[in-house]
């Protein structure tokens, strides 16, 4: 099976006087703004590494729900947070770290095999996967 999704970017201008849109195939994102100002500045608007982050938090999450059924497991309740750390480097800007936090209620397990659990899923994410070449830091609290 191949699931192919799309996303899409458009950009006029140079790096920090030019604007960009971005897009998604589902809509969610349509000529939704993002710049220099929005990535470096903190100006309103989007930028790829909190796209990147909601991306890995949702991922993670759902594949979360599969470890967590099968051990016979359910959640009544998962909050994923992603931080993505853009920092400037030799060559430029890299992302340098992602940690995800992790606060989940989940009858009939601890804290321990919760996060034994948890640990297996962020291993098998596709989208952590995907992004093997950034170290993925992981707590996870049960509520």
């Amino acid at each position: 099976m191949q699931i192919n999704r799309t996303g899409s970017a458009q950009w006029s201008g140079g790096l920090k006087d030019g604007k960009g849109q971005i897009s998604t195939q589902s809509g969610a994102l349509k000529s939704y703004p993002y710049g220099f100002a929005s990535r470096f500045e903190g100006i309103p608007g989007t930028n790829p590494e909190e796209l990147i982050g909601a991306a890995h938090a949702g991922c993670f999450t759902m594949a979360l729900s599969l470890v967590l059924e099968e051990a016979g497991l359910k959640a009544t309740n998962m909050e994923t947070t992603a931080k993505v750390t853009l920092e400037s480097v030799e060559a430029g800007f890299a992302i340098t770290a992602i940690h995800l936090s992790l606060t989940a209620s989940v009858p009939g397990t601890d804290e321990r095999n919760f996060t034994e659990l948890a640990n297996k899923a962020k291993a098998g994410c596709p989208v952590s996967k995907a992004l093997s070449a950034v170290p993925v830091t992981l707590d996870v609290k049960l509520a």
